[in-house]
């Protein structure tokens, strides 16, 4: 059984990596090399599994799952800039994909003390892009 709870987020961030010429940046992230940054209104969308509990009927408290989201996730991400208030983003471009493989770490590593297990964290970044990786794809 799974569940999935959506949260809505709005960050902003830079796409530049230091690794590369300020051209080759240009040609690979084009406006998002802004170095002012630029923002967007994500979702993320967390999916626990696991058996229903026997007393409650659920997979996890839909309570308990939105308060471990908004204590490790929205807090953290929430109208920030990525590049410079996310400490875990540091030495990583910040990529949809980067940001989605490291709110999943961050989540599994919370997911021990519950009976669920995290299954998937997806990000939509525009109505357009999504990425999401499954718990089997962490390796921290």
């Amino acid at each position: 059984m799974t569940l999935t709870a959506r949260y809505p987020f709005s960050a902003s961030h830079r796409l530049h990596s230091p690794l590369l010429s300020e051209q080759a940046n240009d040609d690979v992230y084009g406006k998002c090399n802004n170095p002012h940054g630029h923002g967007h209104n994500y979702w993320i969308e967390v999916t626990v599994a696991g058996e229903p509990d026997a007393m409650t009927g659920m997979v996890i408290e839909r309570a308990k799952l939105d308060k471990l989201v908004g204590e490790e996730i929205l807090s953290r991400v929430g109208h920030r800039n990525l590049n410079e208030q996310l400490p875990e983003m540091n030495g990583l471009v910040p990529t949809t994909e980067n940001l989605t493989y490291v709110l999943a770490g961050i989540l599994n590593h919370r997911f021990g003390a519950t009976s669920a297990k995290l299954a998937r964290v997806r990000i939509l970044e525009t109505r357009n892009n999504r990425f999401e990786t499954e718990t089997n794809d962490l390796t921290q």
